[in-house]
């Protein structure tokens, strides 16, 4: 058994890969600022000691997993230098820890985490199947043959990874506070894929992802008639989405999932294509899909009253376009409306007229205040130049939540990557005081 501590384990890769540890029967504690964070339900409910930063901490005898955030500078990890202790960062860790088993880097612009979701479901269907969610959400099983871990992009974190397998969901120009441009992210999904051990799984309806080339076979999926897993006869309802799955053009079968919007359905291709190359049971599979539960953060819902209240993570364009359509399709005869939290001024700034497009497709849309970061040089950007490009859209602060009553019988979905969900916290106490 190896003494693990865990320098900034509240961070969500962290506190997922501390649960899988932690189910392995190793010894974990951790660390971090007193601030809570979702990720922390799930530590304390396995058990696992969180304490605030001392250099107290650390002890002999422990392996310290430092999270990416926090600087070899750090009281803790100069402590850990001090007593010579093993210091590896979290994404080299995880790096040789997947090396065990067979793996799968669930990676792309957006939809890593559904995917990885709905993949360790699927799998787990099957074969014992650890797996690390970047919702942090960790899960370790004695004897697992599958290791399904999201692999992100940002600084170039996936080069620490050589899988067995990848699937790619997509690529778009994301994080423009480091990559440069749309070549540079290209060009890191590249090298990504040279480092692939036995097959990639690609979204062939991304032009981005035709051109990625491997050592290995690259099996394409998606809607157009060039991929070779395709999904035809698509049938969207009220309750969810069924179609038809032909590899080269032959018919395999048929998958229905209990979700909403073509960006689902990709989803599940990957997941089918990846469970057909492995030769997972096909009605494991169908059975899977239809009974997943979904992830946190994306698409969560809550009914409040007249009221259908849902949190997203949605951040980007993309997700907020694929959001405002799969609440459309649920709920076609209602009132979509929008509360938006822009993510750092850099990403604000880079897409301000693509993100006044996607929430145009809501039938009203809200905005916050943007959650900047402290590093951040946001020149004279503010939220009032998002709001001057969405006719009839409207501030809202956690004070004053009221406007958003005369949606009586409104879909009202709380999106962004910082703390939108205050928002809705701050909205619900509001409807159950008054």
């Amino acid at each position: 058994m190896t003494n693990y501590h865990f320098v900034g384990i509240k961070g969500s890769g962290m506190s997922a890969l501390a649960q899988i540890l932690h189910d392995m029967n190793e010894k974990v504690q951790g660390s971090d600022v007193e601030k809570r964070f979702f990720t922390q339900i799930a530590l304390e409910q396995s058990g696992i000691k969180i304490l605030p930063f001392q250099k107290e901490n650390i002890q002999p005898g422990m392996t310290i997993i430092a999270g990416n955030a926090f600087p070899d500078t750090h009281e803790e990890i100069q402590e850990a230098m001090k007593l010579g202790l093993p210091i590896v960062r979290y994404h080299q860790f995880l790096g040789d820890f997947l090396k065990q088993f067979s793996s799968v880097a669930v990676t792309g612009a957006h939809g890593k985490t559904s995917t990885t979701g709905l993949l360790a479901h699927v799998l787990g269907g099957a074969k014992p199947t650890n797996y690390l969610i970047g919702d942090g959400t960790g899960k370790g099983v004695k004897s697992a043959e599958y290791f399904v871990f999201e692999a992100c992009e940002y600084r170039r974190h996936f080069l620490s990874y050589f899988p067995d397998y990848a699937i790619m969901t997509n690529i778009d120009f994301d994080h423009p506070d480091y990559f440069a441009n749309i070549d540079d992210v290209c060009a890191a999904f590249q090298e990504m894929a040279m480092q692939v051990n036995k097959g990639i799984f690609a979204c062939g309806d991304d032009e981005y992802l035709q051109k990625i080339q491997a050592k290995v076979p690259v099996l394409f999926y998606g809607l157009g008639d060039d991929n070779d897993f395709q999904a035809r006869n698509i049938v969207k309802t009220t309750e969810g989405t069924t179609f038809d799955v032909f590899i080269r053009n032959t018919f395999y079968d048929t998958f229905s999932i209990a979700s909403y919007g073509d960006h689902n359905i990709l989803n599940s291709l990957a997941v089918i294509a990846l469970c057909q190359y492995e030769g997972i049971d096909t009605d494991i599979v169908k059975q899977r899909l239809l009974n997943f539960e979904g992830v946190k953060r994306r698409f969560s819902e809550k009914n409040v009253g007249s009221q259908i209240l849902i949190d997203d993570y949605a951040h980007h364009p993309t997700e907020i376009k694929a959001t405002i359509e799969a609440a459309r399709q649920k709920y076609p005869d209602r009132e979509i409306v929008a509360v938006f939290q822009p993510h750092t001024y850099s990403r604000t700034q880079a897409f301000l007229d693509l993100f006044a497009e996607s929430l145009n497709l809501a039938d009203k849309t809200y905005l916050c205040e943007i959650f900047g970061s402290a590093r951040e040089n946001h020149g004279k950007l503010s939220i009032n130049d998002l709001q001057e490009k969405i006719p009839d859209s409207e501030m809202i602060n956690e004070e004053d939540m009221t406007p958003l009553q005369v949606h009586e019988q409104g879909v009202i979905i709380f999106m962004g990557a910082g703390d939108i969900q205050k928002f809705q916290v701050a909205y619900e106490n509001l409807l159950t005081h008054s």
